[in-house]
């Protein structure tokens, strides 16, 4: 698996479109991390509101290590009783993704009641939160970018999709929040949206998503400096000979500023990458 895609894909089963059981998924995510392609994957996401109604008993082994990405579904202020349902089973939560506002809110409230309880989550390796693109948006990037200068292990995260229109960035905007993300130094996660690799139009929804490819490729531009316009063309390429020419030329590489993106499916993501090149797909998946 190229570094450039280490750790690309966090696997999302539990949660719409896929909604499979946890059975299902832990059994699933167990596949994955066993297979040639583990280093792609990422921690299996759950909510909190499965966590802390125990529904890990009798699921997992204390000693198998699983390592999971809580989902803040029941909100800030109760994400330190769902972690504390984690150490009994020997599950170690790499990160904690949760809302700090809804559209048209200010997010600097949420972002201070998070800041408040990271001493709380010990052991998470780093705190996104996921914030509206809309009202506050630049001022919540700064307070974020503050923190993490203090040492404080949190990054940013960003819807890309849902059941409405609205809730799909266009190009212009995605770029500009990609480079206000590159000019503070701020990872960002993405979520939603993402479920082929080139920018498509959904005949069923009539919505266009973007391509986990023209992000990457969008993220590959703006951390080498390049203005804000260039990032937006790339989001809306639909001939994938650009976006792979910038990719493959990077592929032995660590990914700058995109930490990746959760997805109901692991072998339809992969399937894809493949077919483009970017993984040699010489292997069963």
């Amino acid at each position: 698996m190229p570094a450039l895609l280490d750790g690309l894909v966090d696997d999302a089963a539990v949660f719409p479109p896929g909604s499979a059981t946890l059975p299902d998924a832990l059994a699933a995510h167990r596949r994955h991390r066993a297979a040639w392609y583990a280093d792609l994957v990422g921690p299996l996401l759950l909510p909190a509101s499965t966590v802390a109604t125990g529904e890990l008993t009798g699921l997992v082994d204390p000693g198998e290590g699983l390592v999971i990405g809580l989902i803040g579904d029941t909100g800030i202020a109760r994400l330190p009783f769902a972690l504390s349902f984690l150490a009994p089973y020997g599950i170690t939560a790499r990160q904690v993704e949760v809302p700090v506002a809804k559209r048209g809110e200010d997010p600097l409230p949420g972002i201070a009641e998070l800041l408040r309880l990271t001493d709380a989550m010990p052991g998470v390796g780093v705190v996104y939160a996921e914030l509206p693109l809309t009202f506050g948006l630049m001022g919540a990037l700064d307070a974020l970018a503050a923190a993490r200068a203090d040492g404080v292990p949190i990054a940013a995260k960003f819807r890309t999709g849902g059941l409405a229109a609205e809730l799909f960035p266009t190009p212009a905007e995605l770029a500009a929040v990609i480079c206000a993300c590159r000019d503070r130094g701020l990872p960002f996660k993405l979520t939603a949206g993402l479920h082929q690799a080139i920018r498509h139009l959904d005949p069923e929804t009539g919505f266009t998503h973007h391509g986990y490819a023209n992000v990457l490729a969008a993220a590959l531009a703006a951390a080498d400096g390049e203005r804000m316009e260039t990032v937006a063309e790339l989001l809306t390429v639909l001939d994938p000979r650009p976006l792979l020419e910038r990719a493959s030329a990077r592929l032995d590489a660590p990914r700058p500023l995109w930490v990746g993106f959760g997805s109901c499916s692991i072998l339809e993501p992969l399937t894809d990458l493949i077919r483009l090149g970017l993984v040699n797909g010489g292997y069963d998946a």
